[in-house]
């Protein structure tokens, strides 16, 4: 399994590590895959005859003298994923091998907050963007200061169906309401997603700021400043019309 554009080499060696005359040595390979009914040729070389059929698909002459007949393809493509055949020809041997090339890619994760359109209330939104293959899996919890531990929601989620990218990876939207709830603030939530891309499961965290020191301000701050400057303006008065009778 490599993922979507790595350089990748699949491997074909004669063991022992001989020590061969090329000219009397022949590859082919091929790959066959969902896109094609029969298998279509990547690469061949015998005697004087070279030819890449795949863009930038090489084997290492000097690795050959070595019994090492192993195909490199810089930047796998998804159509590029299927079932690769190693011929091999050391006059008047032969043998051959086949092995199975996945490519998967790994999903752009985004998670934010997101007001309703109606203004009440909000989403959390999960974003993955550019994966492959299709299949995938999110799971929405939570936790607080009070209830450190990983609790599973699963009321006020939705999850849109997958959208094909033009390069044939996918993308998909998931979201989370939630209700105005001063308990909600310094929630943290998480968007867990699994897919085969990630060797184990990839974790999102958010949490809701705490509205606490907004509020302290308009409610205390905001009228001590307001008295203050009430108080000044009641002193400047006091003054100024004592120093005019004076």
């Amino acid at each position: 399994m490599v993922s979507l554009h790595d350089n990748v080499t699949i491997v074909c060696e004669i063991p022992g590590s001989p020590h061969l005359d090329i000219t009397t040595v022949g590859i082919i390979w091929s790959l066959k895959n969902e896109w094609h009914e029969a298998e279509v040729p990547i690469y061949e070389f015998y005697g004087k005859h070279l030819k890449a059929f795949r863009p930038g698909a090489s084997v290492s002459l000097l690795r050959l003298e070595r019994g090492d007949a192993s195909l490199h393809l810089p930047r796998i493509e998804l159509r590029e994923a299927g079932e690769y055949r190693c011929k091999l020809v050391v006059t008047p041997d032969q043998a051959e091998g086949i092995t199975r090339l996945d490519v998967v890619a790994y999903p752009a994760m985004a998670l934010f907050v997101e007001a309703e359109r109606n203004g009440e209330g909000q989403r959390i939104i999960c974003e993955l963007d550019g994966f492959y293959p299709e299949a995938f899996a999110i799971k929405w919890g939570r936790c607080t200061l009070k209830d450190p531990h990983f609790r599973v929601i699963t009321d006020g989620i939705v999850t849109g169906p997958t959208v094909k990218n033009e390069d044939g990876t996918f993308s998909v939207t998931s979201s989370l309401a939630l209700k105005p709830a001063l308990q909600d603030r310094g929630t943290i939530y998480h968007c867990v997603v699994s897919h085969r891309s990630l060797p184990v499961p990839k974790k999102l965290n958010l949490t809701l700021p705490e509205k606490g020191s907004v509020e302290i301000y308009v409610t205390i701050v905001f009228p001590s400043v307001l008295l203050g400057l009430v108080l000044a303006f009641w002193l400047w008065r006091c003054c100024y019309a004592g120093a005019a009778t004076t």
